[in-house]
């Protein structure tokens, strides 16, 4: 099995470098998604969450109102702390149990948006970062997924540097480029990967 450590700063193309990869055989496991799971209505995820922040984070349905706890925790940095405290060991626990249950000469990708704040890398085989420059993460926030730019920079500010992420990169895959060319850079990666699943890890 290689474990590969995917990330990239928000609006840089990660998720869709995962997507590229899952479609040439990766196995994903998306930290972000399963960081949903762990707060979903019932869990004990969720009652933590609200013991934290009340229930003003909650929707009418019972669910955690998303955008509501965003905008509180990414405003302050020490509140982002204690969800980040919260969610983190849930999303660990759970990714070791998705990656336990993977063929033994799997590539497993690992989607890791704050691995390199959160000093992960150690964790992988090979640690990859989806890159694209600033400029290009705000446009794509704003024109693409419609957020306002006051909030699309609170978000790309809460995250690590790109220097500090490019200084955990085995791999850079450069994604300010059409997504034809992106998709090249993606099947080059994949023969890399495989290629390492081949030879022994150091």
């Amino acid at each position: 099995m290689l474990k590969v450590g995917l990330t990239g700063g928000i609006g840089a193309g990660k998720s869709e470098v995962s997507r590229l990869l899952v479609e040439r055989g990766a196995v994903l496991i998306d930290a972000d998604r399963i960081a949903r799971e762990v707060v979903a209505p019932g869990t004990p995820g969720l009652a933590a969450v609200v013991d934290a922040f009340g229930e003003d984070v909650l929707a009418p349905d019972g669910s955690l109102d998303r955008p509501k706890l965003g905008s509180i925790v990414f405003a302050d940095p020490e509140k982002l702390a204690v969800l980040n405290a919260i969610v983190h060991p849930l999303v660990g626990a759970r990714s070791r149990e998705l990656e336990k249950a993977a063929s033994e000469d799997a590539v497993v990708v690992h989607d890791v948006p704050l691995l390199a704040e959160n000093g992960l890398a150690s964790l992988y085989d090979v640690v990859i970062v989806v890159d694209a420059r600033p400029e290009t993460q705000l446009d794509r926030l704003v024109r693409l997924r419609g957020m306002a730019e006051e909030d699309a920079r609170a978000r790309m500010a809460t995250q690590a540097p790109r220097d500090k992420r490019l200084e955990i990169a085995d791999i850079v895959i450069d994604n300010d480029v059409p997504l034809e060319e992106l998709q090249r850079r993606v099947r080059d990666v994949w023969a890399d990967l495989v290629h390492r699943t081949r030879r022994p890890q150091e």
